[in-house]
Formats: structure tokens, sequence, C-alpha cells
């Protein structure tokens, strides 16, 4: 082989650009790296990250690539990115109370927050042997079921899967749209107090979809909480599965009879 076809097979290599795979590996290496400096208190929750300019250089890549690994943080919950200011660790954690009475917007008042439930999706469903059982109604028998995500300050806390019993809760779903709260929902219905019989809880990998609804990676765990609530004849009234996020609430039992 000749110098010059040697300075040619060089240039060609040097010519030619890395694949879309490897390139698009750095943006997402240096997302999982920053994650793991906020989850380990490296970056305390409030503190402002380092520039873009000095990510660039300490990660030793363009700047576009940084904004990217930030978008996909910001995705996730864990920073926000303030226009002129820079970027900050969410220090977004809310401690939530499972209680006989549990409500998700005086729970949300008491940790100095606002927030609401927003209906997803409705339809109508029937009920498997297993709702059925839990709500106390014939198998088959019609059920509302809602989609619904429980929000604070503009970020996803939880993710819920709600089934009322039919015909009895025909209009909750029009007046949850319109106020954000169950309980206003049951209180349209004639139901002034109701109360929370039980509420299991496991921790679980999310689905994809369960995953992008909160804004978090499908890697991190939420916690699942299934839950029956009664009125005050001691009649089930909602079903519920919800998904918590992880790394934005805390669950507190409250045992005590209020």
């Amino acid at each position: 082989m000749t110098a010059n076809t040697l300075a040619s097979t060089s240039l060609q290599h040097t010519a030619s650009p890395p694949p879309r795979r490897a390139r698009d590996s750095f943006w997402t290496r240096i997302a999982t790296e920053l994650a793991d400096a906020i989850g380990s208190g490296t970056y305390a929750p409030g503190e402002r990250l380092p520039s873009e300019h000095a990510l660039a250089e300490q990660f030793g890549v363009n700047r576009h690539t940084i904004r990217r690994s930030l978008a996909s943080l910001c995705s996730q919950g864990l920073v926000r990115i303030t226009q002129g200011s820079g970027t900050y660790v969410e220090d977004f954690a809310v401690d939530l109370v499972l209680g006989k009475r549990t409500r998700h917007q005086q729970g949300l008042a008491q940790a100095g927050l606002r927030g609401s439930l927003v209906v997803l999706g409705e339809d109508t469903v029937r009920a498997t042997a297993a709702l059925a059982r839990a709500l106390q109604v014939p198998a088959r028998s019609p059920l509302l079921a809602l989609r619904v995500m429980g929000e604070a300050e503009g970020q996803p806390l939880h993710l819920s899967e709600r089934y009322f019993p039919l015909p009895r809760f025909a209009n909750l779903a029009q007046v949850v749209r319109e106020t954000g709260s169950i309980t206003a929902g049951f209180a349209a219905h004639g139901v002034a107090d109701y109360t929370r019989r039980e509420s299991r809880i496991t921790a679980e990998l999310p689905t994809a979809e369960v995953a992008a609804q909160l804004r978090q990676p499908t890697a991190r765990p939420v916690l699942q909480v299934e839950s029956l609530n009664v009125d005050t004849a001691g009649t089930p009234i909602e079903w519920a599965r919800a998904w918590f996020a992880g790394d934005r609430v805390k669950l507190t039992i409250d045992h005590d009879e209020h």
C-alpha cells in the first residue's frame, strides 16, 4: 500500500461520523450521571447545577448535548430550568397522609401546596369478580371508571384508576372535572362524609404508560396503593389503584381515628 493510499484511507476514516447510537449515548450517559449525583446528594434539593458551559467542559461535549441531558432530567421531574437563571434541583417532596379520611387537596394544603385532581379519561365498564367483591355489587354491574392524575404545583404526584357504582354516581366525572375534587363529586351525590376502609401499599416498577404520565423513568419504582372508601353507612363507594411517584411523595399512615 502506497503512502498516498494510506493518507487517503486515514482521511476517509477521520471524516466518517460516529454511529448515531454512539452520539446519542453521550447525552443519555450524562443525564444518568447527573441523576445519580442528585440522588446521592452531590447536588442538594434547590441547588443550582453548574452552567451549561461548565458542564460541557466537565463532560467534554458541546452545549447542545448538555441541553438535551438537562431536558431529559427536567421531563423526569428531577430538575427545573429557569430561563435566564439556570437549572435547579427540584426540592419537591410531599408528605401525604393515608388515614381514615384521605383527601388530596386537604393533604396538599397541610403541606402548604396547591393542587387538584385532573380527569384524564372516563368510561363505563362491567365489574370484574374482584371489583364486584370489593364494591359489594353483582358481577358485571356497571361501574364508572375514571383515570385521574393528582397534581401539585404543576408536578404529577400520582396516577390512579378509580371505580364507582352506577347509577349512584352517574354525574361524578363531570363534578370532578369542574372542581378537581372527588370529595366534591361525592357531596354532589349526597355523600357528605366518607372514610377509607383499607389501603394496601406495594413498591413496583411502573409500566411505560405510568412512567410517562408521572414523568419518570421506568427503572425507578413507584408506590402502588390499592384503597377502598365507604360511606357513613359502611357501603363501599370507591375502589382505587394509584401509582405514586416515589421520588416526589412520602406516604405516612395515620392510625388515629378522627
